[in-house]
């Protein structure tokens, strides 16, 4: 096996595994505050991770790398977790995970700044195609949604297509699961402390639901996850494992109708075939990786 297909392999398991983010983070924020579940799913992952290097005795990285290994936690650590939390408190979770058909195009134009990849313009119109077919889907449905949280979505693929482009440079250096590890340890400083100090103030008002949804969010949507996807990134290319990602809203919105009760309908189905082709043509259009 190539290393392109490893990537999209491991690309492939990272999405599904993100799939399952936004419909539990919509339950923990029932119960939880939306800015301590942003902090504590990264102190617990945090944690984790700091154990898994020190009994691994992995090598720490080089002072030139903790610029960007900053940039990668204000992006996946705080920005995206933070805001999809704040506008899940007022939208569902199927009108928020419409919005992640947007995060390859976002990926894509990070990697294309700051990765130095030049994919075909064949690529680009399937990956504009997609990100089309995803929009009208999220057109065509009957939700309702404040102006402030579209915005607070918006701004949440922003941030985390920033980060998915600049970790995937870094995984390539310091190795996949070592990356994420990295940067969750170099947010436990300001993660651990907010953790303990937003920490509710009566605890036997949290459903069971919410815990699970946290412990999810904690341990898979931050760490595990992530090491499946910069393995992705970094074998197979950013912007073309990032497409992918177009698959994640409909994974997502089969989960929720299995945890929430909400309707799969035909319209997401036919969005999902035109999604699938794109994904594939992106694949075979995708130019080789450039050198930054």
């Amino acid at each position: 096996m190539d290393e392109t297909t490893k990537g999209w392999l491991n690309g492939f398991v990272g999405v599904a595994i993100f799939s399952g983010s936004l419909p539990a983070t919509r339950v923990a924020v029932q119960d939880f505050d939306p800015v301590f579940v942003t902090v504590a799913r990264a102190a617990i992952a945090g944690l984790l991770a700091l154990a898994v290097l020190l009994a691994l005795r992995v090598p720490r990285p080089s002072m030139r790398d903790l610029g960007s290994l900053v940039l990668v936690a204000l992006g996946i650590v705080v920005g995206f977790p933070l805001f999809s939390a704040m506008a899940l408190r007022t939208i569902t979770s199927a009108h928020s995970l419409v919005f992640i058909g947007l995060l390859p195009l976002a990926t894509a134009l990070f990697g294309t700044v700051r990765g130095g990849e030049r994919p075909s313009p064949a690529f680009w119109g399937f990956a504009i195609l997609g990100a089309a077919g995803v929009a009208g889907f999220a057109l065509s449905q009957d939700l309702t949604a404040s102006l402030g949280a579209d915005l607070l979505m918006l701004a949440a693929i922003i941030a985390c297509g920033f980060g998915y482009a600049e970790g995937a440079g870094l995984a390539r250096r310091l190795g996949d699961w070592q990356l994420i590890c990295w940067v969750l340890v170099v947010s436990l400083p300001v993660s651990l402390p907010l953790c303990v100090v937003l920490q509710p103030a009566d605890w036997s008002g949290i459903g069971w639901p919410a815990w699970l949804g946290l412990g999810y969010v904690a341990v898979f949507s931050m760490l595990v996850g992530f090491v499946f996807w910069y393995r992705g990134l970094a074998l197979g290319g950013i912007a073309a494992v990032g497409q992918l990602q177009l698959l994640q809203p409909f994974l997502g919105l089969m989960l929720a109708a299995a945890l929430l009760g909400e309707a799969v309908t035909w319209p997401m189905l036919a969005v999902t075939v035109l999604v699938v082709a794109c994904v594939a043509g992106a694949k075979r259009h995708a130019a080789p990786r450039a050198q930054a």
